[in-house]
């Protein structure tokens, strides 16, 4: 801790604490075990390719506990 506290002053690096909206979170809202039955195959690739989109962005924002809750929904729904 002491050794990045002497590395910010050095290089004049403030901390700041990563922001980001709650409505990324919220894009998903069904649940993919439901999904899974009322969706036809071509629906459910369109959600998979979605999904995928997401978490790769959701990733590039280093928001990986969140990736790692689409990389999960695509597992269910490749499932099938």
């Amino acid at each position: 801790r002491e050794i990045q506290s002497a590395y910010n002053q050095t290089h004049g690096i403030v901390p700041k604490t990563i922001v980001k909206p709650i409505a990324e979170q919220e894009t998903i809202s069904q649940k993919p075990d439901d999904s899974k039955k009322r969706m036809n195959k071509n629906e459910r690739e369109k959600t998979i390719a979605q999904l995928t989109a997401d978490m790769k962005k959701a990733a590039g924002l280093l928001d990986f506990e969140y990736a790692a809750v689409l990389r999960d929904k695509i597992k269910k729904l490749e499932q099938k």
